[in-house]
């Protein structure tokens, strides 16, 4: 006989609901399955291998930044009013009370002061996508001192190198929209950039801007490029990102194990699902608690848009510094040829900015071209093996630098108490020769470490422990490498300038030699072989001499 208590019938109804519910999500996950063939995606995904390595997290770093734009845009584009329309502040800041402003800039402010948590999520706003584009920036030169843009990732790398660019226009679409004095000049400086542009520039400024400067559509049109146009460009440069790294498997750093044709790593699930999970919290928090305690573009100390101030001290946001900065280098140079005035100290920065941006776009053809490597990569490179390929991009960093310190001249000189016009021939000269200085040292900085590299690699790491035989001679102890440690060491690739003919042209084989006439051979077989046997003979002489006790007489007294 049995005996039932209200217990054990409350035990048994929730069993039974919870059966129901199995039942239920057994079904109706059958029924979407069936549709559209979901399982097995889902589980390709969760099996899929990821390699492990720190200098991964910055693509991570970035897309959660991006999540975090998204969430607190979303939360600004409910207060925000994008109009131009002249109104006069009442609001609770007395500063400002009184004066003439445009609805944009008294919207801004109401977010601020008015709405609850509207600043917190303007900063948390900003702040992200500054690290938004601090972690593109890290991420992508990672994958170029690397090489994990070379085949079959070409296309990968322009997808990229896009999102870098359309994160600078989102950027400067938004610090444009509150309408205040720092973002008009900033508008100002693009406005004189259009018309200096032969015959269509000042078509090219109505147009934008509705008219004369500063118009009456510019902050309407850019919030619809900065709130709809960007970021569905961003999303799906995004997906296409992702999926193409999960058909050609991320790469990886060389090792035992580690080959062209595997990935040694984790599943997603459940090990890069719960790091992920963790990781974008940790950014979110970070961002949230800088937000919380550091003020950032504070519009209400500029007070709203008038063209006739500019305020000294003004700079756009470090990804855009390097914009203003060329155009504060070059003089004032100007020119009439039919009738038409060229500002040369307009045509030239954009010049030069659009090389920039197109050899750090094109460097994997280049290279390609080049090496005539047609062969896939999933194996990076040691950036100290391709010297020629690190010294370029430190050059591309250091004159991304050069320009970024010019934008910021008469800050550098107040605070120095420098000569600005000093400051800035120095900053002229500077742009020519650092880069090219900077090209060399790390060019030679890579092939002395190549160098040391191959000689542990042959005899192992120096202990500074001499031993001296019967005869005399010396003999120093040296640690041998693990397997790992070695196999690192000497399995890059050896590339060899080409000469011209048999399908070679003169300008590639002058290419290659630029690339490749100052190279250190790697280790052969032989060579590794031979330093084995040589080393296992002098440990055998080494542990005659010592009774393979390696402690100098100093230790060996002291215990």
């Amino acid at each position: 006989m049995s005996t039932t208590t209200p217990s054990t019938r409350k035990q048994t109804s929730v069993d039974a609901n919870n059966s129901r519910v199995y039942k239920l999500g057994a079904v109706g996950g059958d029924w979407l399955d069936k549709r559209v063939a979901g399982g097995g995606l889902i589980k390709f995904m969760a099996r899929k291998i990821f390699p492990d390595h720190w200098s991964f997290m910055f693509g991570e770093v970035a897309l959660y930044s991006f999540v975090i734009l998204l969430i607190s845009g979303t939360f600004l584009t409910m207060f925000f009013d994008p109009s131009m329309s002249e109104v006069v502040y009442n609001g609770p800041y007395e500063a400002l009370q009184g004066a003439t402003m445009s609805r944009a800039y008294e919207s801004t402010l109401e977010i601020s002061f008015e709405v609850t948590g509207g600043l917190l999520f303007r900063q948390m706003h900003h702040w992200s996508a500054l690290v938004f584009m601090v972690a593109i920036f890290v991420h992508m030169f990672r994958v170029f001192f690397t090489g994990a843009f070379r085949k079959p990732r070409e296309l990968n790398w322009l997808v990229g190198f896009t999102l870098m660019v359309l994160g600078m226009v989102a950027g400067f679409s938004g610090y444009s929209l509150p309408d205040d004095v720092l973002s008009g000049n900033g508008l100002r400086v693009v406005e004189g950039l259009m018309k200096s542009m032969p015959v269509v520039g000042t078509y090219l400024v109505m147009l934008m801007f509705g008219g004369e400067f500063p118009g009456t559509d510019i902050i309407p049109r850019l919030f619809t490029v900065h709130i709809l146009l960007v970021p569905a460009m961003i999303l799906g440069l995004i997906a296409i990102h992702l999926v193409l790294l999960v058909l050609h498997k991320h790469t990886q750093y060389p090792g035992p194990g580690r080959t062209e044709r595997n990935v040694v790593g984790f599943p997603v699930f459940p090990v890069y699902a719960a790091k992920a999970g963790g990781f974008f919290f940790l950014v979110f928090g970070i961002i949230t608690m800088i937000s919380a305690t550091t003020s950032i573009n504070g519009v209400w100390n500029y007070g709203p848009y008038d063209p006739s101030p500019v305020s000294a001290g003004s700079q756009p946001d470090w990804y855009m510094l390097w914009t203003d900065g060329g155009l504060r280098l070059i003089p004032g140079w100007e020119s009439t040829i039919f009738g038409y005035v060229l500002s040369w100290n307009m045509l030239i920065p954009m010049g030069i900015y659009g090389l920039l941006l197109a050899a750090l776009a094109l460097y994997p053809f280049l290279e390609a071209w080049v090496t005539g490597d047609d062969r896939e990569h999933h194996l990076n490179d040691l950036p100290y093996n391709t010297p020629v390929r690190t010294g370029l991009g430190v050059a591309w960093i250091m004159t991304y630098l050069i320009l970024a310190l010019a934008a910021t001249n008469d800050l550098i000189a107040i605070a120095l108490d420098l000569s600005i016009n000093d400051l800035t021939w120095a900053l002229r000269i500077g742009f020519f020769v650092v880069p090219v200085l900077s090209f060399y040292i790390t060019k030679r900085l890579c092939l002395s470490i190549q160098r040391q590299k191959r000689d542990l690699a042959l005899h192992g790491e120096e202990t500074s422990r001499i031993v001296r035989t019967d005869t005399g001679n010396m003999i120093e102890i040296h640690a041998p490498l693990s397997e790992y440690d070695r196999w690192v060491l000497v399995q890059h690739d050896d590339y060899r300038p080409l000469k011209a003919g048999k399908g070679v042209s003169a300008l590639r084989a002058k290419a290659t030699s630029f690339f490749f006439k100052d190279r250190i051979d790697p280790v052969t077989p032989a060579e590794l072989r031979e330093a084995l046997e040589h080393h296992g003979h002098e440990k055998h002489v080494i542990d005659e001499l010592t009774g393979g006790d390696y402690r100098t007489p100093s230790e060996k007294s002291s215990h």
